[in-house]
């Protein structure tokens, strides 16, 4: 058994209490025994004196026992408090650890981690253990990571500082009402809804707690201020240092990529909208964020475009030189070959790549011939007679679908801005062809006996059926273009891949039909399909045409998926050459020709995927040149994806019941609801001045 020195005093000084308070006893027993003598009573009794006596004396025995051991014990115990450690400042350098004021455990900078002694041992297995990866980043007594040691170190100081300082009570209802009104923006939420949140915390607040308790967290709670203004003034105050956020991000990223879009509000306001990606390298990861909103408040010709673009960029910080790429949505105002807004950049950045969005073109390539186009507006005609011209006759057809207990209970409404309509609606009409035809036959109106009609003609639900499978892999596609932090590389292998997939299909439908399963049940083999074949053929050669030539060839594609699949280096280089300027053949050759040999650098490349490999397994010092243009390429936006995301953002929120809001607060709740970053909240509410609700 082992006791700390305080243990030891804590026994000495009960043992001191003890032995005065049994001497005190005894002496009391002594003056009542005297006194009883004096007084002619009872005789004390001298076995009881003994008894007691030794019952003292076996105690004092125990306790000194106990004593010794304790001392032999601590004699024994290490002091690390006695060993003098100091914390050796080298230490920050070579570890990125320090030790906090008045502390005794040193704090890593990068996790706030600590470890348990101040020795070289604990802080060098930290860090090896859990941070090797920095030292391939930021190299050991390199300009770079000084400059990131001082970052994480400010970093920490104002943490710390914040963590030290005691909130007040009206700190923390500031606090609190930033972090609703963040979360109501980034559910685009009004900002008369922090009241309604406010109720429902003390609802819950009251049923949750009773008595004392229930009287004063219900009492915080009404003192947070999340009124409709204050909810207003909190959204400002997030957005900004959300925005100082992106703008010190951005500072650092090697280069940026655009992505370029303009559409309209429910008030016809003209809003341009720029997304950028950069690589963000305090999370080694690509970051996406609305770069900033500007309302073209009359024209929105090339030359409006392109001074709102270069106003945003300097607004950031961003020098012209800095952005590797931009993408648009095609539009002449945006591509026009005289005043569009890129032709007008190229001119400031002759190397700017630039490049109409994968998606669109995909859309655009898919267009139909005049015979399926007019099968299609045949089809969709019927579907918004049957949902769309008479509520009763909805209603009729829904019913109509359940007692015959068909596949759907209901048609889906065609609509043109949603690039996956089409499919779906075809999906829906073919799944429940029959129960409609029968629906139809019991109408007694003109439009329903062409209707009906139409179904009657094998050689329209041919097309029908045709159509109904070629847009489902269309939509297949599109759906593998959709999304966030899909990279260039990524769009172009889907794309191609398709392309394969279309001489596929071209070869199916002169055969047995197995990828149009609602053409083989359709024809089953008895009619001609040479005009779907010609169809596939007019696909095969719109994609060839829009997608071979494009900007980021084959070899840059294999370069960013698996560089160890490149057989021809020097081609590789050439097209790297092509696309960026500042590239060096002849290193490029060299460090491509040393990756390939690593048997290391392979096996890490078929375990992670091609991002996380060239940012966080390629040592920039080996293979700087490599990894450069893997940074370029990858920074590159593929599509107008997040433009269109936005925009649906934007409807969401200035709705026809908030159509009064202001251009302003319109910008402010599109960044909450979009941004990456999480705002600061315990530096903001420690900033301002707080107050309770009123």
């Amino acid at each position: 058994m082992f006791y700390s020195c305080q243990k030891i005093q804590a026994i000495r000084s009960e043992n001191k209490r003890f032995r005065r308070r049994r001497e005190g006893e005894q002496r009391r027993a002594e003056i009542r025994t005297e006194k009883t003598r004096d007084s002619g009573g009872e005789r004390w009794k001298e076995g009881d004196i003994q008894a007691k006596s030794s019952d003292k004396e076996r105690f004092r025995r125990v306790r000194r026992r106990e004593v010794e051991k304790a001392e032999m014990a601590a004699s024994k115990k290490r002091k690390v408090d006695s060993e003098n450690r100091a914390f050796n400042p080298e230490w920050t350098e070579s570890f990125l650890f320090v030790l906090p004021t008045g502390g005794t455990k040193p704090v890593c900078l990068i996790c706030s981690e600590t470890v348990a002694l101040i020795k070289s041992g604990n802080v060098k297995r930290h860090y090896e253990t859990k941070h090797k990866c920095f030292e391939e980043t930021y190299p050991l007594r390199s300009e770079v990571r000084s400059e990131k040691i001082r970052s994480l170190k400010a970093q920490y100081e104002q943490s710390t500082r914040i963590l030290s300082h005691t909130f007040t009570a009206q700190q923390r209802a500031h606090e609190s009402s930033l972090r609703v009104s963040w979360i109501l923006g980034q559910h685009k939420k009004p900002f008369t809804d922090g009241e309604v949140v406010k109720e429902c915390m003390t609802a819950v607040a009251e049923t949750l707690f009773e008595g004392k308790e229930k009287q004063e967290v219900c009492e915080k709670i009404k003192q947070i201020p999340i009124s409709a203004s204050s909810a207003t003034k909190k959204s400002e105050i997030l957005t900004q240092d959300v925005v100082a956020q992106l703008d010190e991000a951005i500072q650092k990223a090697p280069c940026v990529g655009l992505a370029v879009d303009e559409s309209t509000d429910v008030c016809d306001n003209a809003q341009l909208l720029v997304y950028v990606r950069f690589y963000y390298a305090e999370q080694k990861a690509f970051y996406e964020d609305l770069l900033g909103i500007t309302p073209l408040q009359t024209s929105t010709t090339g030359e409006d475009i392109y001074l709102a673009i270069m106003e945003m960029l300097a607004k950031r910080g961003i020098e012209p030189s800095k952005v590797i790429s931009i993408t648009t949505d095609g539009a002449p105002a945006m591509i026009g070959r005289e005043k569009g807004a890129v032709t007008r950049m190229k001119k400031d950045n002759p190397d700017l790549l630039t490049y109409h969005c994968i998606i669109h073109q995909s859309v655009l390539c898919a267009s139909l011939s005049d015979e399926h186009a007019e099968v299609m507006t045949s089809v969709m005609k019927m579907i918004n007679f049957l949902r769309a011209s008479s509520s009763y006759q909805h209603r009729m057809l829904r019913e109509f679908l359940k007692e015959v207990d068909a596949n759907a209970d209901d048609l889906l409404l065609h609509n043109n801005v949603r690039w996956l309509s089409k499919g779906r609606v075809l999906a829906r009409f073919w799944a429940i062809r029959r129960e409609v035809a029968s629906f139809l036959a019991e109408l007694k109106h003109h439009k329903a006996t062409q209707f009906s009609t139409f179904l009657e003609n094998e050689k329209q639900m041919d097309n029908v059926a045709f159509l109904v499978d070629i847009t489902s892999h269309l939509n297949e596609l599109n759906l593998r273009l959709q999304g966030k932090d899909n990279s260039i590389c990524e769009l172009m292998t889907a794309v191609r891949a398709f392309q394969r997939k279309l001489e596929m299909f071209k070869e199916d439908l002169q055969e047995d039909c197995v990828h149009f399963p609602a053409v083989q049940e359709q024809v089953q083999g008895q009619r001609d399909v040479s005009s779907f074949v010609v169809f596939i053929d007019k696909l095969i050669a719109n994609f060839s045409n829009r997608f071979d030539s494009f900007s980021i060839g084959q070899q840059l594609t294999m370069f960013i998926q698996n560089p160890f699949l490149i057989t021809d280096v020097r081609s590789f280089s050439k097209e790297a050459t092509q696309h960026f300027k500042w590239v060096n053949a002849r290193d490029l050759q060299m460090e491509l020709v040393d990756l390939q040999a690593n048997v290391a650098m392979k096996e890490l490349s078929a375990r992670t995927d091609p991002s996380s490999f060239w940012l966080q397994m390629v040592p920039e010092t080996a293979f700087s040149h490599l990894k450069k243009v893997a940074l370029y390429i990858l920074t590159m936006f593929g599509s107008t994806h997040n433009c269109e995301a936005a925009f649906s953002t934007m409807n969401i929120i200035k709705n026809k019941y908030r159509s009064r809001l202001t251009n302003e607060h319109l910008h402010t709740c599109m960044r909450m609801a979009l941004s990456p970053f999480k705002p600061r909240f315990k530096m903001l509410a420690g900033q301002a001045r707080a107050h309770f609700s009123h």
